[in-house]
C-alpha cells in the first residue's frame, strides 16, 4: 500500500516563502512520477506542478510559473515544492499525487495515489 505524507504548509504573509514536503511510503518511488494540486475553499482541486521519474523535466501551472520549484530527492523518497512571492489567491489545501510509471501529467484522473493534503495560507 502507498502512503503519500504532506507537511510543510502554514501561514504566511504575502510576499514569503514555504516548502512543503511530501514524503512516499511503501513505494518504489523512483517509478513514480510525482505533483502537486491544490484545492481552494468552494473550488475544484487543480494543477500546481509535476516532476518525471529521474526529475529531468517538470511541469508548471501558468499561475505559479517562476514562482513554485518542484524538485525530488530518489533517495530519501521525497518531493519538495519550494514557493516563493506567494500571494493570498495561491491559498488553498496541496495535496501530493503520485502516478506509477507516468509521465509528468497535469490532469487528477492520471493520478493513482493521493496524500491528505497540507495546509497554506497567505495572508494579504
Amino acid at each position: 500500500q502507498v502512503e503519500l505524507v504532506e507537511s510543510g504548509g502554514g501561514l504566511v504573509q504575502a510576499g514569503g516563502s514555504l516548502r512543503p514536503s511530501c514524503v512516499a511510503r511503501g513505494a518504489t518511488f523512483i517509478r513514480y512520477a510525482m505533483a502537486w494540486f491544490r484545492q481552494a475553499q468552494g473550488k475544484e482541486r487543480e494543477f500546481v506542478a509535476s516532476i518525471e521519474k529521474n526529475g529531468d523535466s517538470t511541469r508548471y501551472a501558468d499561475s505559479v510559473k517562476d514562482r513554485f520549484t518542484i524538485s525530488r530527492d530518489n533517495a530519501k523518497n521525497t518531493v519538495l515544492l519550494q514557493m516563493n512571492s506567494l500571494k493570498p489567491e495561491d491559498t488553498a489545501v496541496y495535496y501530493c499525487a503520485g502516478e506509477f510509471e507516468g509521465s509528468s501529467n497535469s490532469r487528477t484522473i492520471d493520478y493513482d495515489f493521493w496524500g491528505k493534503g497540507t495546509q497554506v495560507t497567505v495572508s494579504s
